[in-house]
């Protein structure tokens, strides 16, 4: 016994794709994967609307309801993925009634209620209400109920009530930015605070998730609005869409910067789980990272917008460009999520072999759920759009 016992002891450093019994399932899947991706996209969403009203960049003006409803459209479906995850999802309101402030995900729960409650949705109150009062008084429907109750009972048109809005809209929207840094980068924050874990113990992994998320989120209302604009038959604001381009364009190479700088300084402390983390990128993860993520999703949409800035290139060939960088993009960020979240818990704690993920197709954490976590925010946000559209209706009065 003792015997066998020594001879695994001295073996076990020479053996390579070793694991053992208790490590063959991964504990994390698909749902996972979406749940920082969602935020993500919530956290971009608004920081691009912020530019209007903190920064005052007027080019974004028409997109900027457009991106605090699409905000709000992803808030309210992305801890969806952790409920279903749960075993008991019903028990989810308990985090409120006995706080655990040493668990950071069990605080997920105070700060989604501080984004939604107190910023996301009093800044959209304060920007439609004027709004919901004249669509109140020219609807017949039901919808007049529905517009009146939205207002709040609110009567007041008047001058001195939308200057008060517009200064509280300023306030909310300056709380709201570190509100929004908090979101999605305290989820970066619990990936990089797994010590055990080296492909997700970083301490640039908040501010990687951060930038990846604006990154993410201003690639979507880019599409959002390339999309609902053409079904409207409408024509697409050039100078809005080149300046969403722009800063899209900074944001990914801020991105990939800070990416680069990670792997570097991976490479630099050489720790003892630097040959399978290499393994595990140039094997298991090679077209998922090296093809999809840092390729398509980094390189190519790069080179398309460097290309747009350097050529003077006629409006049609510029949106059909930025289309196709937006998507990639979108793809890209994607990958990013699925390598860290999947990626993390593919290499053995003995640091001697790797695993393999197969998503299942059906179930609670299968592919198809995945698609409809992803599909239900852009349903969400078609039914937002048509109660509170993002852009002026004949009876709006002019703010």
């Amino acid at each position: 016994m003792h015997t066998a016992a020594h001879a695994m002891l001295f073996l076990l450093p020479q053996t390579t794709g070793y694991i053992f019994p208790n490590e063959a399932e991964m504990p994390w899947s698909l749902l996972i994967v979406v749940y920082p991706y969602l935020t993500g996209l919530v956290a971009g969403a608004f920081i691009l609307a912020s530019l209007v009203k903190v920064f005052n960049v007027k080019e974004l003006q028409p997109v900027y309801r457009l991106s605090l409803l699409t905000a709000l459209a992803f808030l309210l479906i992305a801890p969806l993925p952790l409920l279903l995850h749960l075993g008991h999802p019903e028990r989810s309101y308990e985090i409120f009634l006995t706080p655990n402030l040493t668990s950071a995900m069990a605080m997920f729960g105070f700060v989604y209620a501080w984004y939604l409650m107190v910023v996301l949705l009093l800044e959209i109150w304060f920007t439609y209400r004027r709004e919901l009062i004249v669509w109140s008084q020219g609807e017949r429907t039901v919808m007049k109920v529905v517009y009146r109750v939205l207002s709040l009972f609110s009567v007041d048109t008047s001058e001195e009530s939308a200057a008060f809005d517009r200064k509280a809209i300023k306030v909310i929207t300056i709380v709201g930015i570190p509100s929004a840094f908090l979101l999605h980068g305290y989820v970066g924050f619990i990936f990089g605070s797994v010590k055990a874990n080296p492909w997700w113990s970083s301490v640039l992994m908040p501010i990687v998730f951060l930038f990846s998320a604006i990154v993410s989120g201003i690639a979507l209302v880019t599409f959002l609005y390339m999309v609902l604009t053409t079904l409207r038959r409408e024509r697409i604001n050039m100078a809005c869409l080149d300046k969403m381009a722009s800063f899209l364009f900074y944001a990914v190479i801020l991105d990939f910067s800070l990416e680069f700088l990670d792997f570097i300084h991976r490479l630099y402390e050489s720790e003892e789980s630097i040959k399978i983390l290499s393994e595990l990128v140039m094997n298991r993860l090679f077209f998922s990272l090296g093809v999809i993520q840092v390729l398509l999703g980094m390189f190519v949409p790069l080179g398309i917008m460097v290309l747009i800035r350097v050529l003077r290139l006629d409006e049609e060939l510029r949106k059909l460009l930025y289309f196709v960088a937006v998507i990639l993009i979108q793809l890209g960020i994607f990958a990013t999520r699925w390598n860290v979240v999947i990626g993390g818990q593919m290499f053995s704690k003995s640091f001697r072999g790797l695993m393999e993920y197969k998503a299942k197709i059906g179930g609670m954490d299968g592919f198809l759920m995945t698609l409809v976590l992803l599909v239900l925010p852009f349903i969400v946000l078609t039914v937002l759009i048509k109660v509170l559209p993002p852009w002026d209706r004949p009876e709006s009065v002019a703010r």
